[in-house]
C-alpha cells in the first residue's frame, strides 16, 4: 500500500479551475481601499511606539521594537507621495517579509478585512490610481462597493 504526500498551496493561492484565489490583506491610505498578498502580510501591529531615526529619509518613520527585533516602519503615504501619516488609534503597521528575511512595518491609516479574488479579475493598473503613480499598483480589483489597490509592495520596499 502507498502513501501520498499532500502538499497544500499557500492559503493566498489556491487553485480553482482555470484561475487562482488570492486573499488580500487590505487597510486604508487616506480614502484609498489598498491591499497586499497575504504572503507578505507577515502581522498586523498596534505597536506605534516608533523611535525616530536621524538623517534617515523622509519615508523612514522610525524603528519600533517587536518582540526583540528592530524593525524599520516605512510611511506608506510617504513614500505614495501623500502628505505624512498622522498616527491615530486606527493606526497599524502591518509587517512584511522582504528577501532574505528582513521584516519591514508599513505604517497605515487603518486596517479593513481580508478580501479573495480570482487572479482573472484583477485588471492593470491605470496610469494613476488617485494620484498615485501606477509603479506602486500591481492591479485593480473591482468589488461591489469599492476599488481594490493591489500594492506592489517590492517597489514600494525599493522606492
Amino acid at each position: 500500500m502507498s502513501t501520498a504526500t499532500m502538499t497544500e498551496e499557500p492559503k493566498s493561492q489556491r487553485q480553482t479551475g482555470a484561475s487562482t484565489e488570492l486573499e488580500f490583506a487590505t487597510f486604508y491610505i487616506g480614502d484609498m481601499l489598498m491591499g497586499i498578498d497575504l504572503q507578505h502580510a507577515q502581522e498586523i501591529n498596534r505597536h506605534l511606539e516608533i523611535t525616530p531615526v536621524p538623517q534617515a529619509p523622509q519615508s523612514v518613520r522610525g524603528v519600533v521594537n517587536l518582540r526583540g527585533e528592530v524593525v524599520t516602519v516605512l510611511d506608506l503615504r510617504t513614500i505614495l507621495q501623500m502628505s505624512p501619516t498622522v498616527i491615530s488609534d486606527k493606526s497599524r503597521n502591518v509587517i512584511v517579509k522582504v528577501s532574505g528575511g528582513e521584516r519591514i512595518g508599513l505604517l497605515v491609516d487603518c486596517i479593513a478585512d481580508v478580501v479573495k479574488a480570482q487572479n482573472r479579475d484583477i485588471e492593470p493598473p491605470p496610469a494613476n490610481v488617485q494620484g498615485i503613480d501606477s509603479c506602486f499598483i500591481s492591479g485593480i480589483y473591482k468589488m461591489k462597493s469599492d476599488l481594490l489597490a493591489i500594492l506592489n509592495v517590492e517597489h514600494v520596499l525599493t522606492a
